[in-house]
This record gives C-alpha cells, structure tokens and sequence, in this order.
C-alpha cells in the first residue's frame, strides 16, 4: 500500500510584506482533506501556520516558520530516504511569492522582499530535498504571489523542476487571489473543489486536475470581481501527466493513459520506468493482470542486466560502506591492480594487490567502455580549515577556500568509467547522428588528435554541453542512464578511502600522473613536464581501481558552480539549487595543471560552453541521483 504524506503551509502574517486574510485557513483545509477523504498517513501530515501545534519530536519541531526553521525542516526530515517508489509526497504553499533572477522563491514571515535570495526559500530548494525522500511521485501546489487588492510585484511559476509535478496558482506576472466571501484563495477553493469530485468526473489524474484548475479558477476570479488568475501545471517529465493522484476515485478509464505510458516504456527498454509506471497501475486497479504480468516480464529482463551485489564493511574511519562481493551471479568481471603509496618525498613507502569489478560496454567496431564497481559509503568531503590556510599561505592563492566547509557525505553505490573518455570512444558516439539528443557533436575536437597514441588519450576540448549530450546519447544506445558524476561521487571515487592530499598519499610525482611535474608540491624531487596528454591508464590507479584521477585531464562534473560547500548536500547527489548556471565544476588537474589544484579536494570550475585542450570528462551510471 502506498504512503501518502503531505507538507501544508499557510502564511498570513509577515514582517515586511503585507498580510494575508485566509493563507493559514487554506493549508488547515488542505490538512483536514488529507486526514479525512485524501486517506492520507496521520503520522506524515505537517501543517506550519502562525499558531499550529508542534511536531512530535525529541525535542518537538517548533512549526511558526522562519526562512531558516523550513529548511532546517526539509534538511533533516529528508537527509535519509523515508519513502520509496510508489509514494506520493504533496508540499501545498499559501503566501506571498517572488520570483528574482529567473527564480521562484516562497516568502516566510521573516523574509525581506530588498533580499529575496538569502530571506526566502527557493521553490528549486524544495523540491531538491524533497525528492530525496524517496517518493516518486513529488507534487507540488504552490497558491502563491497572492494580494488581496493588488497586482503589483511578480508571480513565480515559469521553472520546470525534474521529476516534479508543480501546479503554480497563476502565471508570472499575475496575483493569486484572496476570495472574502469564500474565505478562501480561489485556487485553494478551485483545487479542494477538484479533489472531491466522484465518478467520471473526476479529478483523480494529474492531467484532469490541471484542466479542472485552469478552467474553474478563472471562473470563480469572473464571478467574484477579482482580476484574471490563469493556474498552469509543470510536469516533468511529461508522462507524470498521467499519474493518478487519488487512487481511491480513479476509475479504468483513468488507468489506461498510464498503462500506455507503462508500454511505452518497457518497449523503448527504460525498465526502472516502466516497472514504476506498472506499479502506479496496480495501486489503482487492483489485481491488474496487464500489470501483474508486466512486473514479471520486467523482473526477469533485469535479471540478465549486470549489477552489484554489496555487503557492508567497516572502512577505515568506522563507517559502514557497501563493497562489492564477487559473485558468478553479478554478472560483472573482476580484475586485479597494485595501489602504490608514497611519502612526502615522494617515496614509495607501499604496495597493495586490490581487486576491483567491472562491466563493459559495446560502443561498436572493438571499441569499449569499462565501468568500474565503485562501493557506497561515508567520506569527508573538502579540507579542513587548518590545511586551507597552510594552503592559501604557501601557494600564494585564497581559492582553496571553496573547499570549505569540510563535511561529510554518504554516496550510494554506482559505476564509473575506469578511465576519462578517450578519443576512440568519443569517436564512436560522436558519429551515431541517429543517436542525436538536443546537439551535433564535433567528431574528432581535440587538440592532441594527431598523435600515434591518439585514440587512446582522453578527448579534450569538449565543453559540458558537449558531455552532456555524449551521456545522453550513450544512454539511448545501451538503455542505461549514463550522465555525469556529481562533485561529491567524483572527490568520492578519487580518494577511494584515502584521506591524504592524493590518492598516493602525502604527495604527487611524475611517475605517478601527468602533470606539471617541473612544480613540486611537497618534499619530492621535480620532474618531466610533459606539455601534453598521455595515454589512459599508464599510471598507477587508486584504491577503485580507477586511472587517471589527478591529472591529465579535467573532468567536468554535472553540478551547478558554488563558491563553497554551504548548503551542498549530504547524499551525493548533484547540486544546482542556487548555483551559478553558466559554470560548472572541473576535477582532477591536467596534463598543464600544478601539482596543487590535482588534489582529490581541489575545485575548479569553467564556462560550460567554453572548452581547452585540457578539460574532458568521464561517465557514470548506477545508483546516484541527479537532484
């Protein structure tokens, strides 16, 4: 049986915007329909009005809202999976809203409309969090930007959000209305009205509520006297359109759209999808015989798929980590590697047989890609105060301090390929024009592409649009997901459990990565600059068995550029709430990089358009998330 939970805010008093009549009666309304005909669970239903009771809690959660008390609360409440797929969590706002620099935010009784962006609370913020309480179906109804005699300011709503479905209460640059004779916003009266239809007409789809709100909200604004409020709806993706949102009034003809969807799915290969989307259909029809046997089919599809067996071990600092266990029935391939360790001279104090897993991927004509096995667990992600300010002193230079602040972060399992992207299989995927997504991709870009070795040294002069569309073009030709590894699965994979400046050890050398060796970093001798790329995988791996981390080339990553770790979150996952969206994160160090900036922790960023002939990337797949 699905859970259902739901978060309700009403605000009405606010410290430096003017007040609301019936914000806080809406979201009591949203409560008692949740309680009562919504079926929801008593134990997961959170009302914040002015005057609501605490949390039960040890201590109690205080529910008068600050900017900082709601994102407290969506922090912790949701920094481990509560829910799973098949959930359903509603977030239902009433208050004031603005939108500043191409974003939505929620204004809370403290926040200062001159400081939109530190004050209040961006909508990309919650639903970044709430989707890491594992529900899969995340719906958020925003009765925003409302006044009760003006038209003045901006409305949010133009933001589309992964894996959401938002319903906003009017368009930007629109008002939401207060309603004195109902005693109510229109849009909190026009959806409590669509919740409780019967029968035919109901409103048990996404898809029927969307058309119910735009039609009846402007209706009811006509008839009031009020101005024109237009509600919309973002879905994304587009098949959540077809989501049953009340189970308990959908009838069979509300099932077969998704059914579709479900097929639709199953056939283009997207079994996690399809399997989701089959599981919703039995939630409404019960004992479904399309769906029972779907699940079937899907289960033993996946069964001939590779995947990681994990059990749990204690690594080094006493955290659990998932590692994997070599089994016949993984599917996956093992090989074995020596780990070298160095000293501050760069000494070689250590060798160390590992044994990693792997998969390969066919690209086609020989070509393939090895995607290593990398075991889940606990690592403390950037330096700490101490080591920066030694840093900044000693190399002249205060960007270390977007490694701040040191934290720790748990990073479920997932694979990453054993190598950057070479030019070979940048080759391959390039040239499959039917495999196209949103760009063209140059077929041969970088600089060191005339060299006898060249196939097997990392592709370069790529920018992270260009990346992006190899993942995504990889993903079409093998049915995985592949993308880009956020900057905490990349720090992760790199120290590999290691919690010295590289995986080596205390320092870097020339015969151990491709870099600025002519520089040193510590005690160790200087060495060859070698003024280019070299060929993946001739330098000693980490701990993974991964080649290649410290120099070479950069390697973008998917997040959005932060100046530091404030706010970044726990989970690995990736992070673009209020980054900045025209760069993002580079890794690793290059063929031309000093030593320093090839520390597991340092941090470079670029323009995600703009590229060089030392920036490339690699790929993962698996159990992380893209938030």
């Amino acid at each position: 049986m699905a859970k259902n939970w739901v978060i309700a805010i009403g605000i009405n008093e606010y410290d430096n915007l003017k007040p609301l009549k019936y914000a806080k009666k809406d979201a009591e309304a949203i409560k008692a329909w949740c309680e009562g005909e919504g079926g929801f669970d008593r134990s997961g239903i959170f009302l914040f009005t002015e005057d609501s009771p605490p949390i039960p809690a040890s201590p109690p959660i205080p529910t008068q809202l600050t900017h900082g008390r709601l994102k407290r609360f969506l922090q912790r409440q949701f920094e481990t999976p509560l829910l799973k797929s098949g959930d359903n969590l509603w977030f239902f706002f009433a208050g004031h809203g603005r939108r500043y620099q191409d974003k939505d935010y929620l204004m809370l009784p403290d926040s200062d409309p001159g400081n939109v962006r530190e004050t209040a609370v961006s909508v990309d913020y919650v639903t970044e969090r709430l989707r890491r309480s594992g529900a899969d179906n995340v719906v958020l109804l925003l009765d925003a930007c409302r006044d009760e005699d003006s038209r003045g300011g901006l409305g949010i709503g133009e933001e589309e959000h992964q894996g959401v479905i938002t319903f906003y209460s009017c368009t930007a640059n629109q008002q939401s209305w207060e309603i004195d004779e109902l005693q109510q916003g229109s849009f909190t009266h026009t959806l409590l009205e669509g919740l409780r239809r019967q029968g035919e007409a109901n409103c048990a789809t996404v898809e029927r509520l969307d058309e119910h709100l735009r039609r009846q909200v402007e209706q009811t604004n006509a008839r009031y006297g009020k101005p024109r409020q237009n509600p919309y709806l973002k879905a994304e993706p587009p098949h959540k359109l077809y989501f049953i949102l009340l189970e308990q009034v959908a009838t069979l003809r509300d099932v077969q759209p998704l059914k579709y969807q479900a097929s639709l799915a199953e056939n283009r290969g997207d079994l996690d999808l399809a399997e989701q989307l089959w599981i919703r259909v039995l939630g409404a029809s019960r004992g479904d015989l399309d769906a029972i046997e779907a699940i079937k089919r899907i289960a033993l599809r996946q069964s001939s798929i590779p995947f990681m067996r994990r059990e749990y071990v204690t690594g080094s600092e006493g955290n659990r980590s998932s590692s994997p266990k070599p089994s016949q029935e993984t599917g996956l391939k093992v090989f074995n590697f020596e780990v070298v360790r160095v000293n501050a001279k760069g000494e070689q104090i250590k060798t160390e047989t590992k044994q990693s897993q792997y998969f390969s991927e066919d690209l086609g004509n020989g070509i393939t890609l090895e995607m290593v096995a990398i075991p889940g667990g606990t690592f403390l992600m950037g330096t700490e105060d101490e080591e920066i300010e030694r840093l900044a002193k000693k190399f002249n230079w205060d960007g270390f301090r977007s490694e701040r602040p040191q934290h720790r972060v748990t990073v479920s399992s997932f694979y990453m390929g054993r190598y950057p992207i070479t030019q070979s299989q940048w080759k391959a995927i390039a040239s499959r024009t039917d495999l196209k997504v949103k760009q063209d991709l140059d077929f041969n870009p970088a600089y060191f592409k005339d060299r006898p070795d060249s196939d097997r040294r990392p592709v370069e002069q790529v920018n992270w649009y260009d990346a992006i569309e190899f993942c995504a073009r990889l993903s079409k030709l093998t049915v995985r997901e592949y993308r880009l590894p956020s900057e905490a699965e990349w720090e992760y994979a790199c120290r590999a459990g290691t919690t010295t400046p590289f995986y080596f050890g205390e320092t870097i050398t020339g015969e151990l990565a491709n870099y600025r060796a002519s520089n040193t970093y510590a005690e160790e001798a200087k060495g060859e600059f070698r003024e280019e790329t070299t060929p993946v995988g001739q330098f000693p791996p980490n701990a993974f068995g991964l080649h290649d981390m410290h120099g070479n080339v950069w390697e973008w990553c998917a997040d959005t550029w932060h100046d530091n770790y404030d706010g970044a979150p726990r989970d690995g996952s990736v992070w673009r709430e209020n980054g900045n969206d025209n760069r993002s994160p580079l890794r690793g160090g290059s063929w031309c990089s000093d030593p320093d900036c090839c520390r597991s922790a340092y941090r470079s960023d670029f323009i995600r358009r703009d590229f060089i002939s030392d920036s490339g990337f690699r790929v993962v797949c698996g159990a992380g998330r893209t938030l």
